[in-house]
């Protein structure tokens, strides 16, 4: 007689790299995830994910891309060929290449490859960093690939305090979504939209697409990419000239505002007709809606940071809304970094202490040049991939595979599925998924802190990644306690449990129930300029930034063109398939992927609907599905991001074209869409 095997539902977090980090439950039976649908347990997220996360999860945890044992490498790099070994066996060869480079070289010789695959502070960066740390390892400054950009922009104006909660957007009268394609990437602002809509809410969305939420909108500016911060500065000038900007608030909470206009007032209503490619009614239609409006909320996505005036054009548009007045009361304000809210003790979790002094550190952009690299002293003789994917995410893919192929370069691979990454390895690590381990959550685009419990056992055998780097540092001797903390310990390491919004939970014994509103003091709403304040040197919120000005020299925005040599720009955004490269490997990324293309350039070129297309430049050529629409801005190609190698016949992805020699203005920031291609029917 067969035995019932009984469904449970369980709570649980999604880990993945974006802003909304939404509550889930997940039925499970006999071990294995049957289903994955959102919960009730975090009000911002209330019930809703994205259908990437529903579709793939259970493929993702339990598909025949599952690592479920560690494997050596069996045949060249790049085959894919491995043989099963035993964990003793795995951490024997990992610690064997490790000690080999920094005898020979030095442990700076040895350098960690990982950026942000799974985003629990256990996960994306506690034992790990401390195994690092204490070994000597090249540090790696990882947030120039994604984030950084757009981060900086943000704190260079505000400080490191917390914007906006996207909740608040519904008491705006105006809210502009600019670089944002929300549906795909910010699924829950979509709601609040929705909702602040039904009571006159105005909507101004800009973006090189006609996205879903830019055919909602009372005006869309179809924005040519990378000029963003010519919109924002001519903004800036011709409110000025029209008398609206707020001078009383200027006054009391800005610091720097003369040096700025001096650089807005350079650009004019023609400037944004010859760069942007808008037209001047469309210009006007912007500053009148600005002008006449009472409370401006305006959300800035991940997009605008990826071109080389990027870090300009984030604060010139975050400017805005200081320039008008928009903060000091709800629903006005800049919708960014409301994370920064919650308590953390990172350095308590993570021990930069350990470091020893005068250890250097890469920009995660160069690891392949660094790779390769002849007079690098020390050279990198030995790396770990784990939480992460970089030949299906970086810059410059043939480059960076080229350097991966280096037989004298060691490479342990450790993650939860088989990638196109870890075909280069020399050993394999099995990682837990999210769903085996206990982790918290601090999310970065809404303001709650949230704990999970494992839902399954481990698959096979496979370990957290905490685990895996406690053994490792027992292989390599290292005797402080810290490095024999438990789970729990490492949660309760990650958050203040003395800081009233913990409510007097420590970190380990959060509700797995209900998730923890990160307010201002004493229960109230953030609100910048009100119950938050700058955390800027001067108090006020720096127009002009000598911090910029010193490291960069951008202290004011400015706009710098990127000459091109090939006719057509190609931007690749985010997925609804996929989070950056995470479901890659999945059947819902099988096949090749699409590029949209206007169709003006497809009729130029010949180009149809459905076939096969090679888009190509001097780095490169990719093989991509057309997709002939009116939604994208003639002179531009449009081809989500994060596919995997499989996704086309030559052997690369978009990826490939992308120089890695092209950053932005701050804090040498990739410039994903500072990509120039032809395309042509496959011959």
């Amino acid at each position: 007689m067969n035995e019932i095997v009984r469904q449970t539902v369980k709570p649980s977090v999604c880990p993945l790299d974006c802003p909304d980090t939404c509550s889930l439950s997940v039925t499970v039976s006999g071990g294995t995830i049957d289903a994955v649908r959102g919960s009730q347990a975090n009000p911002f997220t209330d019930g809703v994910i994205c259908n990437k996360v529903a579709r793939s999860y259970p493929e993702f945890v339990h598909g025949p891309g599952r690592l479920t044992q560690p494997l050596r490498r069996s045949g060249k790099k790049g085959e894919s060929k491995f043989e099963p070994i035993s964990w003793d066996e795995a951490l024997d060869l990992v610690h064997d290449g490790l000690s080999r480079a920094i005898s020979q070289h030095g442990p700076q010789s040895v350098m960690p490859f990982n950026y942000a695959g799974p985003h629990g502070e256990l996960a994306g960066g506690s034992m790990d960093r401390r195994f690092f740390h204490k070994l000597g390892a090249t540090l790696l400054n990882r947030g120039p690939l994604c984030g950084a950009v757009r981060g900086t922009a943000y704190t260079s104006l505000y400080g490191p305090a917390p914007g906006m909660p996207p909740e608040q957007a519904s008491d705006a009268d105006l809210v502009v979504v600019w670089g944002n394609n929300v549906t795909v990437s910010n699924l829950h602002l979509m709601r609040v939209l929705k909702d602040a809509r039904k009571t006159g809410t105005r909507l101004v969305v800009i973006d090189p697409k006609r996205t879903k939420i830019a055919e909602r909108a009372d005006l869309f500016l179809q924005i040519r990419p990378g000029t963003d911060v010519v919109l924002a500065l001519a903004a800036a000038a011709e409110l000025e000239r029209r008398g609206a900007l707020d001078d009383a608030f200027v006054a009391r909470w800005t610091h720097g505002f003369d040096r700025y206009m001096d650089e807005a007032r350079k650009y004019n209503p023609s400037d944004v007709e010859k760069v942007c490619g808008l037209t001047a009614g469309e210009f006007s239609a912007f500053v009148d809606l600005y002008a006449r409006a009472q409370t401006v909320a305006a959300s800035f996505g991940n997009g605008i940071e990826r071109g080389r005036s990027g870090g300009s054009g984030l604060r010139a548009g975050m400017a805005l809304q200081a320039l008008t007045g928009n903060h000091g009361r709800r629903g006005a304000g800049v919708i960014a970094k409301p994370g920064l809210g919650a308590p953390k003790t990172t350095d308590r979790l993570q021990r930069p202490d350990l470091v020893p002094d005068g250890t250097r550190t890469f920009n995660i952009v160069d690891v392949a040049r660094k790779l390769l690299d002849k007079d690098l002293d020390p050279p990198v003789m030995a790396t770990m991939i784990y939480n992460h994917n970089p030949v299906c995410t970086h810059p410059d893919q043939k480059t960076l595979m080229k350097a991966l192929m280096r037989e004298d370069l060691f490479i342990a691979g450790c993650d939860v599925v088989m990638t196109d990454s870890l075909a280069y390895a020399d050993v394999i690590l099995p990682a837990a998924s999210h769903f085996e381990f206990d982790d918290v959550y601090g999310a970065y685009g809404q303001n709650y802190v949230q704990r999970a419990a494992p839902v399954i056992p481990c698959v096979g055998e496979s370990l957290p990644n905490t685990e895996i780097f406690r053994r490792l540092a027992a292989r390599f001797g290292f005797e402080e306690p810290i490095f024999r903390d438990d789970d729990a310990t490492l949660m309760d390491a990650a958050f203040d449990a003395g800081n009233p919004l913990m409510q007097g939970y420590r970190p380990s014994e959060l509700p797995l129930d209900r998730a923890l509103e990160m307010t201002a003091e004493r229960g109230s709403d953030p609100i910048m300029c009100d119950t938050v304040t700058p955390a800027t040197g001067s108090g006020r919120i720096e127009l002009y930034s000598e911090d910029l000005e010193e490291r960069f020299g951008y202290g004011v925005p400015r706009y710098e063109p990127v000459a091109r040599r090939y006719p057509l720009v190609l931007i690749s955004p985010s997925s609804d398939k996929r989070t950056n490269a995470t479901f890659g490997g999945c059947s819902e990324s099988g096949g090749p992927e699409i590029v949209e293309i206007n169709p003006a350039d497809a009729a130029e070129r010949g180009l149809q609907t459905g076939e096969i297309a090679i888009v190509s430049n001097d780095q490169a050529e990719v093989a991509l599905k057309v997709v002939v629409s009116d939604k994208v801005l003639a002179g531009v190609l449009y081809s989500p991001k994060g596919t995997w190698l499989r996704s086309s016949d030559t052997g690369y992805t978009v990826n490939a074209l992308i120089s890695a020699d092209i950053r932005a203005d701050i804090e040498e920031g990739a410039c994903y869409n500072e990509t120039f291609v032809e395309i042509a029917p496959r011959s």
